[in-house]
């Protein structure tokens, strides 16, 4: 049994390269046998990578998120152009909107956001989608401009209505620590009305660990938690979820699944 962290900022967990390979050698033997360290600034992208290049179990996104719409650097396309020749990187991302802290204003998020996806289509790579606050206009620009190898909602948080619209799109929906709080109803109904082959697992660590962990820093070895509660839910085994998540995760991210 083995599970897929789809979405870890490694370089918000700690900044030590020795660190960092302690937290992947940790969620290893928790299970977690491969995890996409997910770019948390295109300024910080190559660093973090060379700091993880020994681990081959982590592979990696590049882009620039909403947080850099006023500075993603002059070059930032070329910048993102070559990082994807780089080995194991699968997805560009996390890209999106989000409206909750005002990154600049909402015009230049948005063009920031149709770019990329474009870039993406262009590179035949999926997209990782950040969206707070933003479901709305998120929604009706993937219906025009989502790239061909789809895109995943990570860290889902809009409703089960939002995500029957959504199922008509080349899209997945990853689920993280806050799955497992108590008020987290729309997410409980949500998983309800998604087909299995359409959900992944994320940590989102540092954040949304589960609510075992509330109060700490999250981990990527904590992703087992989150997959339990998913399985009582929706009353399927752990070791039946497990490889179910896990083929989900490796068909997104065109990876074999061994």
């Amino acid at each position: 049994m083995q599970y897929f962290d789809t979405h870890a900022h490694i370089g918000l967990i700690c900044d030590d390269p020795i660190e960092q390979l302690i937290v992947i050698k940790e969620a290893s033997q928790a299970m977690v046998s491969r995890i996409v360290s997910v770019c948390n600034s295109l300024h910080d992208f190559g660093r973090i990578y060379d700091n993880l290049k020994s681990a081959v179990n982590v592979y990696h996104a590049v882009g620039v998120s909403p947080s850099e719409v006023q500075s993603p650097g002059r070059d930032w396309i070329q910048t993102i152009e070559q990082s994807v020749q780089m080995p194991r990187v699968v997805a560009l991302g996390e890209i999106g909107l989000d409206y909750y802290r005002k990154f600049g204003d909402k015009k230049s998020q948005i063009e920031l956001f149709i770019t990329q996806l474009d870039l993406a289509a262009k590179l035949n790579l999926p997209v990782i989608i950040h969206n707070r606050d933003a479901g709305r206009d998120v929604f009706d620009i993937l219906r025009d401009r989502l790239p061909p190898k789809g895109g995943v909602l990570h860290c889902y948080s809009e409703d089960a209505e939002y995500a029957k619209k959504a199922l008509d799109l080349n899209l997945y929906f990853s689920f993280a620590g806050n799955l497992t709080y108590r008020n987290a109803k729309n997410l409980h109904e949500t998983v309800e009305v998604l087909p299995l082959d359409r959900i992944l697992i994320e940590s989102e660590s540092p954040f949304m660990v589960p609510a075992d962990y509330r109060g700490k820093r999250n981990m990527p070895k904590y992703l087992p938690i989150t997959a339990r509660f998913l399985g009582e839910m929706l009353e399927i085994g752990e070791e039946e979820l497990a490889a179910a998540l896990w083929t989900n995760a490796n068909k997104f991210f065109g990876l074999p699944n061994e």
